[in-house]
């Protein structure tokens, strides 16, 4: 009875940590339910899990630029833009895959330290700022496929970023092996972490839950991860686009939990001022911040291009609305210095969850926009009541 009392008090006090959760629990038992059984078919999940990817990324630097009271639009004509010249690359210029994607990376990098010099250095606002970018990079992707137009790319290596699987070792009563061993090594490292975080809490005497509380979330967590990576072993198992999209989660998620630099950018975001008098250089934090945006929309452009297997004129479009939209239906605050990377691919889960369950049952694309909109709405407003709660 106590533990259930916990528990309910635990939701309520992180509420904007566990709505996200609970609502992508709501939207996929009901589109389960809607289509018999098809929505959670490994088939399905796969490529629910994989039209994901490239805006999961993006919605992940997103985050943190919205966490230091900023927005970046450039972000989708920038992927398209990126992608386009690493199609040009190896189509036109014959450069191997191995040289262009870092080229492209590195690209991204100066692009958005190119953004953050005109928030942080000029004093533009970030809004106008990137909204200029973005207008350049719409225009600067029609250049370049100006004369050729779509760009068909035949790179089976590059291409299998997009549509290829890790290897399977052998098949265990039809089960993708390597991809069962990725999920208890992914249930074993996240009991590590937790156990660890756990401890070191307690060691500076800071609260923590109790045992019993704290083993029911290690067990429901594992058993989620447990249930999706047998769903993805009775396909093809994992593809690359997960494996890239985790380990950006990871590293992100390592770096503003457990760095210096992490603490700064939630610090800058909280109040600017503040961390300004405390020694924090907010410019180095909003370039930084900006520059890690910008690598993330090559990644996110390469990852589409890959997944397309061509470079098209109309490729980033949204792009940037779909990242915003996954970060704060993942619980990133609009008020700035809130908000989880984790969050963010849970946010863009969702809407991709949105977009496909609506597709698997028919409903017209005016309407998904409308109800996509509403749920982006709806994130907004409980973000705000969350806010006045407290």
């Amino acid at each position: 009875m106590n533990t259930l009392k916990e528990a309910k008090t635990l939701i309520q006090e992180n509420i904007r940590d566990y709505g996200m959760y609970i609502a992508l629990f709501v939207i996929i038992l009901t589109f389960t339910i809607m289509t018999d059984g098809l929505f959670m078919s490994s088939r399905n999940i796969s490529n629910l899990i994989d039209s994901a990817g490239y805006i999961a990324v993006l919605a992940v630097a997103m985050t943190l630029v919205i966490v230091i009271r900023h927005i970046d639009l450039s972000v989708g004509y920038a992927a398209g833009f990126m992608g386009a010249i690493a199609a040009i690359l190896m189509t036109q210029a014959g450069m191997p895959v191995y040289i262009t994607i870092p080229i492209i990376l590195i690209l991204g990098i100066v692009i958005g330290l190119f953004s953050g010099f005109l928030v942080a250095s000029i004093g533009i606002p970030a809004f106008v700022a990137t909204l200029a970018a973005m207008l350049i990079f719409r225009g600067a992707l029609l250049q370049v496929t100006e004369k050729t137009g779509t760009i068909i790319i035949q790179n089976d290596t590059f291409n299998a970023i997009g549509n290829g699987y890790i290897p399977s070792l052998l098949q265990f009563n039809g089960l993708h092996l390597l991809t069962l061993i990725v999920g208890l090594v992914g249930i074993g490292f996240y009991i590590y972490s937790e156990i660890s975080n756990r401890r070191n809490k307690m060691k500076y005497q800071f609260d923590v839950v109790s045992t019993g509380i704290f083993v029911l979330k290690l067990v429901f967590i594992s058993a989620i991860i447990a249930y999706i990576t047998w769903i993805l072993a009775g396909y093809n198992g994992f593809s690359w686009t997960i494996i890239i999209m985790l380990l950006v989660v990871v590293i992100y998620h390592f770096i503003s939990t457990k760095t210096v630099l992490g603490r700064h950018i939630y610090a800058v975001g909280s109040n600017p001022e503040a961390a300004h008098l405390t020694g924090i250089n907010v410019k180095k934090i909003t370039y930084i911040v900006f520059g890690s945006m910008g690598m993330m929309s090559a990644l996110s452009g390469i990852l589409f291009t890959a997944r397309l297997q061509s470079a098209t004129t109309t490729a980033g479009t949204l792009f940037e609305l779909d990242a915003i939209a996954a970060a704060y239906v993942g619980g990133v605050s609009a008020a700035g210095g809130v908000g989880k990377v984790t969050g963010a691919v849970i946010g863009a889960i969702v809407m991709a969850s949105l977009t496909n369950g609506m597709n698997l049952l028919g409903v017209g694309i005016s309407y998904q926009y409308m109800i996509r909109g509403g749920v982006l709405a709806l994130a907004v407003i409980f973000d705000v009541l969350t806010r006045m709660k407290r």
